[in-house]
This record gives C-alpha cells, sequence and structure tokens, in this order.
C-alpha cells in the first residue's frame, strides 16, 4: 500500500490547533490531530451542500451567496455549477495555509475554479462578513466544521448558536437560505433553528454521494418572506 506523505502543516488561529495536508499517490487528505477533515476521494455531501442551496434560490438572476470555508472547493465548485452569470460566490476561509494550499499542492484538485471571475476570496472568520451584513445574501453555506459542535476551533460555536444563527438570518435576504453540513444529526441544533425564526429542512446525505460512504446531514433553513 502507497505510505501517506505529510505535505505541509497549518496553523488553525487562536489557538485552533493544527492541520496536516497529507498524501497517498493521488489521494490528499486534511486532518486534525486524529481526524480526518476531509479527503479528494470523497466530496458527495459537500458538492450536496451547494446544489441544495443553490435549487433553493434558483430564480434569482444575480444571487450573493457566502460560503464559509474552502477545504478542497468541492462546495465552491458545485456551487459555480449551479448559478448564473451574474452571481457573486464570496468564500471566507479563516486558515491561511488552507487557502495556499489551493493554488500549491492542491491546485489539481482545484481545477482553477479560483480564477472564476465569479468568486471572490475572503482571508477571514466566515463570523465576520455575517456580523457585517444585513439583507445582503441570498444563500450563506457553512462548512467551516465537521458540524455545530465546533470539533475543529471552538469559537466555531458562535456560528451556531441562538446569537450566531440570529446574526444569519439578519444577513439573508427575505427567502434567502442558510445551508449548514454537519458529519452528524443534532435534533438540538435544528431546534435552534426553528427558535430563531427560520424554515428548516434536514436531509441526509451521504459522503460519496450516491456511491455511499458515511451518512452526514445538511440542514436547510430559509428565512421567511420574499422569493425562491
Amino acid at each position: 500500500m502507497i505510505p501517506w506523505v505529510h505535505i505541509d502543516t497549518g496553523t488553525i488561529p487562536n489557538g485552533g490547533g493544527t492541520l496536516r495536508l497529507m498524501r497517498r499517490g493521488q489521494e490528499f487528505s486534511i486532518q486534525l490531530g486524529q481526524n480526518e477533515l476531509m479527503n479528494s476521494r470523497l466530496s458527495g455531501s459537500e458538492e450536496a451542500l451547494a446544489e441544495l442551496a443553490c435549487g433553493r434560490i434558483a430564480a434569482r438572476p444575480a444571487p450573493r451567496i457566502l460560503i464559509g470555508g474552502l477545504g478542497m472547493g468541492f462546495t465552491l465548485r458545485a456551487a459555480l455549477g449551479h448559478l448564473p452569470e451574474r452571481a457573486l460566490v464570496e468564500v471566507a476561509e479563516l486558515v491561511p495555509a488552507v487557502a495556499a494550499w489551493a493554488r500549491g499542492p492542491l491546485a489539481e484538485v482545484f481545477g482553477g475554479i479560483l480564477d472564476d471571475p465569479r468568486v471572490r476570496l475572503l482571508q477571514a472568520d466566515v463570523a465576520a462578513p455575517i456580523a457585517a451584513a444585513r439583507a445582503a445574501y441570498d444563500a450563506i453555506l457553512l462548512d467551516v466544521d465537521n458540524g455545530p459542535d465546533g470539533l475543529t476551533h471552538p469559537g466555531n460555536d458562535r456560528l451556531y448558536d441562538h446569537a450566531g444563527l440570529g446574526r444569519a438570518r439578519a444577513a439573508l435576504r427575505p427567502g434567502g437560505v442558510l445551508a449548514v453540513w454537519s458529519a452528524h444529526p443534532d435534533a438540538a441544533f435544528t431546534r435552534r433553528l426553528r427558535d430563531a425564526g427560520f424554515g428548516v429542512e434536514e436531509v441526509p446525505v451521504r459522503a460519496n454521494g450516491r456511491r455511499g460512504g458515511a451518512r452526514h446531514r445538511i440542514w436547510l433553513a430559509a428565512r421567511p418572506g420574499g422569493p425562491r
């Protein structure tokens, strides 16, 4: 079996730990400790995050989207494939190394999607553009952790608590959608979304799409009002 090779290391700001970029042949993995956060061979549920969210706003001619977490670009690529030419897609990435890997060792995985004129890459915690926005986004897609439990960075909890969900709701245009990826179901998070005034749908997805894999969850939380 081909061994894993350690390619690079990235520090999560504010004491969040260290990410490792690993390679085995043509396969890449981003790991935190013993946890694999993403793998270049498993993209189904990240793609579903974009497909489901973009489907909810398909009638909007010039949507503005915010994606929290660049990762290996799977959500961004899927979003670009479902959005019109006049769309604007902002991607907020907290870890500088992850952004650098996209144009370095992971350039082949990304395939040039960061050069799409619709894309704007922000070196920032996604909480910042959410907090600064008022009815600005048609969709906010969050894939910044293993879900609402803040596994990789405890500071991510503030995205998913009552106050954070209130800020996300305020940042959305009427009828806009907050889409959240998770490795696990979370009944308490579903209740918080409803308490924050969202209409909520929880969708089970598989890590490798139709080919199966681990069972993940996506929440689609719609801000009431407005056209979809």
